[in-house]
């Protein structure tokens, strides 16, 4: 059974980021009545998990194929069909993403596909959420899931969204096993191309690894975007970072109706300057060290300084989500790991709540203006 059959599509979005509120809102109250070192805590934890991971991956991955609602759905769904009928890989593509979805079109209906899809982009994060915090993944997960662009990639940029999300379970690795770590990433980068300059921030948080300097280098993309920004978009576009696709959403003419209208974006640049606020404190105020999140955390910073340079361009927004994947995880990494506050699981709530609420602002926002 199809969700179309409950749920109208006009109301899809709705419903989804009214249950995320509630179950927000519900975790709100319980990191106020408790400490967080209780049993009922990590009972809470464990139910409340199977719960929203159940909604999520049920929620998205039985929705209807619609060209109106999910356009990039509809695009898949005739490029399955056409593997199906016979259609070869391409030279040049997303070669992992290609594969897998030629060998599903000859195994499995469309329906069952972005079932998979949709298993793919849930449960690497899941997975690592649960590595990372025994304890406190469900609170994670939330912020993942509760993230600005969560559902828009879980349901329209659908590569992409696997993409990140298996990067996200690579960094799972990064401290025991750099074999998998890199697998992992490889994977993903051939899921979707523009993966590489993640990837390469990545790669240079190995070797640099003086959080101050990625701060100054953050606050300097500011004047470098202010002072150069046509610069920076003509060069990014010649690089590509292997995507063809990255090229075309940073040279296409401006259109005021999109997501990343004309202009400089104070409020996007703030939206990515929050979680910043937050590192800041937690590394440099705090002393917070933990060579997991000093990796987050500056593969963050490099790929968001990137956007930053490029933010006049129409469609960044597809660039800022290189960076954005990353965001609910420097919000969060630190509170489910250090101490930074007296009565700390209160300060928990209230993080997700405030991190929620520009989700659910934003939702509002295009849903109405």
């Amino acid at each position: 059974m199809m969700i179309d059959f409950i749920i109208p599509l006009r109301d899809y979005a709705f419903y989804f980021y009214q249950v995320i509120f509630g179950i927000c809102l519900i975790t709100y109250v319980h990191t106020f009545v408790l400490t967080g070192y209780e049993k009922k805590t990590y009972n809470y934890n464990r139910t409340l998990s199977i719960v929203l991971l159940l909604f999520i991956v049920l929620y998205i991955g039985l929705r209807p194929i619609s060209e109106y609602y999910f356009i990039d759905m509809a695009t898949y769904a005739q490029t399955f069909q056409q593997f199906k009928n016979g259609m070869q890989i391409k030279p040049g593509g997303d070669l992992a993403f290609e594969l897998f979805l030629k060998i599903c079109s000859h195994l499995m209906t469309v329906k069952v596909f972005f079932f998979i899809c949709a298993l793919i982009y849930i449960l690497p994060l899941f997975i690592a959420v649960k590595k990372w915090f025994p304890n406190y993944y469900f609170f994670a997960f939330l912020l993942l899931v509760g993230s600005f662009s969560f559902l828009t990639y879980g349901t329209n940029g659908i590569r992409n969204g696997m993409a990140t999300s298996l990067f996200i379970l690579g960094l799972s690795y990064v401290r025991k096993n750099h074999i998998k770590m890199i697998s992992i990433i490889i994977i993903s980068v051939m899921f979707h191309k523009s993966m590489t300059l993640p990837a390469l921030a990545l790669l240079v948080s190995f070797f640099l690894t003086d959080t101050k300097k990625y701060f100054m280098f953050w606050g300097l993309s500011i004047v470098l975007s202010l002072v150069m920004g046509g610069v920076w978009i003509q060069l990014f576009a010649s690089l590509g970072f292997g995507d063809d696709r990255l090229t075309s959403y940073l040279t296409a003419q401006a259109d005021p109706s999109q997501f990343s209208s004309t202009g400089f974006r104070f409020d996007f640049l703030i939206y990515s300057a929050a979680p910043l606020a937050l590192a800041y404190f937690y590394v440099i105020k705090k002393g917070f060290k933990d060579v997991v999140y000093k990796h987050i955390l500056h593969t963050y910073i490099i790929a968001n300084a990137f956007w930053v340079m490029v933010i006049r361009a129409n469609f960044s927004n597809r660039f800022a989500y290189l960076s954005w994947f990353l965001m609910a995880l420097v919000v969060g990494y630190p509170l489910f790991k250090g101490l930074f506050w007296n009565h700390q699981f209160k300060k928990i709530g209230i993080v997700i709540m405030a991190y929620y609420a520009f989700t659910y602002f934003m939702f509002y926002y295009y849903e109405f203006r």
